[in-house]
């Protein structure tokens, strides 16, 4: 059987709606995983800071990298499309000053940009999502561009933000905090080799998230830039005055989005069949293969391709999600159909997502008849059954609409999920996917739960 393409789909869909997630018996078929949502924003801006021009193949469709893309534009790049890929003609170490940046509610991209803004005179960053990145923290980033010479304007660290460099960035040595996050750590990564001084960054408190990090330093690496790190990442050494190069940038499969149709996979019989997922991929959300096997799902691997035959019995499990997050939600639909109680533990930063990914997880768990615990940092999901028949809030967050969507393709009677376009954020044809594996959904005007 031939993989599905990105691009098929049977679904119109408008431009806001409402997901109505009817039950179905069985998955089956195969799929070419998307393009990975994280190596996109990334190759994309390290392609903006070549003097040349780079072609990135196989470009993610999510509405985060078209904000990337935009902003890149704003700054002066030169975008062009040619079928899935992206050539970028790059501005180097000057972007624009004087511009107004506006990430949407793309949270990488948005930190991403405010380090290598530090470059300019001033740019101004505004958000047209107050109530979700609006509210995310990005104090930590700004007191360290504030460290290297910059000036920062903010609403308590948080949107809108004006980012003031130029000439008094030179470089040198910097502590920044990754208890929050990983990305403010990776921003400063990209600045640094722009910069005349380069940087030491020592990266304080509890460091969350790894794998992006890795991330980040091979996407230097491809670029020609040198970079060295001690084991735990503690310390990352950059020298300045380097150079981004690199003509032709390939896009990896995206593992995040892939865990969710995996979990699908798992929880209804079936065969389905996954491909483009390297096994020597750095997404820590490549986990989500091993967490689906520990629990008793039949998952077997031959190179890229991924197949998982489903309806198998799963059992409870306990593990560390810190390196795993952006899978934590679609894994926790398979522990809602394991026997047992499931706890993801050292997962706080899913607090600070789209939404509270421990308590509103919790909330629409026990809206859908499951029994869910929390901690400050845990999520626990008790395995059950699923009645249906209620309408769910998707929270605006993408992958809380996956979880949501999994769990209504198991659930009883039909599951309605509120604001279900926000899936475009990370994984436009998530619904289009599944629809060719069997699922069944019906898109309604977009309403929202009180």
């Amino acid at each position: 059987m031939s993989d599905t393409p990105p691009s098929a789909t049977t679904l119109s869909l408008p431009d806001t709606f409402d997901m109505l997630v009817h039950p179905v018996s069985r998955l089956s078929g195969s799929l070419r995983a998307q393009p990975s949502k994280n190596y996109t924003t990334r190759y994309l801006l390290a392609a903006a800071l070549s003097e040349g021009q780079t072609r990135v193949v196989g470009v993610a469709t999510s509405e985060d990298a078209e904000a990337m893309l935009r902003c890149l534009a704003d700054w002066g790049a030169g975008i062009e499309h040619i079928g899935d890929d992206v050539v970028i003609r790059g501005f180097g170490a000057s972007p624009r000053s004087g511009v107004t940046l506006n990430p949407s509610n793309a949270g990488a991209v948005a930190r991403f940009l405010m380090a290598v803004a530090a470059l300019t005179e001033e740019t101004r960053f505004v958000t047209d999502y107050p109530d979700s990145l609006g509210k995310r923290p990005q104090a930590d980033l700004l007191a360290a561009l504030e460290r290297l010479g910059a000036r920062t304007q903010s609403q308590d660290g948080k949107f809108p933000i004006t980012v003031r460099g130029g000439l008094a960035v030179r470089g040198g040595s910097v502590e920044v905090s990754a208890e929050k996050s990983s990305q403010y750590a990776s921003a400063l990564m990209f600045l640094a080799p722009l910069l005349p001084g380069g940087l030491t960054l020592h990266l304080t408190g509890d460091i969350k998230s790894h794998a992006p990090l890795r991330q980040t330093l091979a996407t230097l690496s491809a670029f020609g830039v040198r970079a060295t790190a001690s084991g735990d990442l503690s310390r990352i050494e950059i020298p300045g005055g380097q150079a981004y190069r690199l003509e032709r940038a390939e896009i990896p499969g995206d593992y995040p989005g892939s865990a969710a149709i995996l979990t699908a996979a798992a929880i209804l019989p079936g065969e389905v069949t996954l491909s483009n997922l390297r096994p020597d991929d750095l997404q820590g959300e490549r986990e989500a293969v091993d967490v689906l096997r520990e629990m008793g799902a039949d998952i077997t691997r031959e190179g890229e391709r991924v197949t998982v035959r489903g309806g198998r019995k799963l059992s409870a499990v306990t593990r560390d999600g810190d390196g795993f997050t952006d899978a934590v939600q679609a894994l926790t639909a398979a522990a809602a159909s394991a026997e047992g109680t499931t706890t993801w533990e050292n997962v706080y930063t899913l607090r600070l997502k789209e939404c509270d990914r421990i308590s509103d997880t919790r909330a629409e768990l026990q809206r859908l008849g499951l029994v869910g615990a929390e901690t400050n940092d845990s999520l626990s999901v008790t395995g059950g059954r699923i009645a249906g028949g209620v309408t769910a809030d998707g929270h605006g967050d993408h992958r809380m609409i996956m979880l949501l969507t999994l769990l209504g393709m198991r659930a009883e009677a039909p599951v309605r999920i509120t604001g279900a376009h926000h899936i475009r954020k990370s994984y436009p044809q998530f619904f289009a996917h599944l629809e060719s594996l069997g699922g069944r959904f019906e898109a309604l005007p977009n309403t929202r739960v009180e």
